[in-house]
């Protein structure tokens, strides 16, 4: 049997205004020197040729700011005048604007004012549907295609990634954490295309034959 075709969602790295917890969407924030070295550590320790990622078996590669696609379709919630404010900032008394957002404001510990839950829910359908009819469905049937494909985008439309990869509501409670710079897993069931599910963790195979055994020392 071929390997399961996965999607790997990977969030932006370490920002001053990840770090403090304010939400950003639109607003572009630099990389931390710390966020800066933990990318590159992520990098070394799960992309190569016997790592989570193999770069020659990704088919798409999908990134909002192999062959890479920047699309809006997995751009962040845009977060309207809650931009740069902490959810604790907003429980307090930010900006008092009706949300729009349904029950996903109480779960995800956001208020958006400019996005709703439908919205965001629709063209997180759209491109999981893509992904899906584009590349996953081909590698199914044809073992010799590529299938796998990276998502790069913010954290919390990553979450939300999740949960409609996993067919479930943004107010049904499920609660994902993903930390800046961070991996996650997106898979099916049984080898089956109509069963996705979320790889909660998975084996590393790694070739150790030319591994150096490490001695340490006090």
């Amino acid at each position: 049997m071929s390997a399961t075709p996965r999607v790997f969602i990977v969030r932006h790295g370490e920002t001053e205004w990840s770090l403090d917890g304010r939400h950003t969407s639109t607003s572009d924030i630099p990389l931390t020197a710390n966020g800066e070295r933990r990318v590159r550590a992520t990098g070394k320790a799960l992309v190569g040729h016997d790592r989570l990622i193999v770069p020659r078996k990704l088919a798409h590669i999908l990134a909002c700011p192999a062959e890479v696609e920047v699309t809006g379709a997995v751009r962040e919630w845009d977060y309207g005048d809650y931009e740069g404010l902490t959810s604790a900032a907003i429980r307090k008394g930010g900006p008092k604007l009706e949300s729009k957002a349904g029950g996903i404001s109480g779960r995800m510990d956001v208020r958006v004012a400019s996005t709703s839950a439908a919205d965001v829910t629709d063209r997180l359908d759209q491109i999981i549907e893509d992904i899906r009819q584009r590349w996953h469905r081909p590698a199914f049937e044809d073992s010799s295609l590529n299938g796998d494909v990276l998502v790069v985008a913010h954290g919390h439309i990553l979450r939300a990634f999740a949960m409609r990869w996993a067919r479930k509501g943004l107010d049904e409670g499920l609660t994902f954490l993903l930390e800046a710079g961070g991996v996650g897993t997106l898979s099916y069931e049984h080898h089956n295309i109509d069963e996705p599910a979320i790889l909660l963790g998975g084996a590393f195979v790694v070739d150790l034959e030319n591994e150096v055994d490490v001695v340490y020392k006090e």
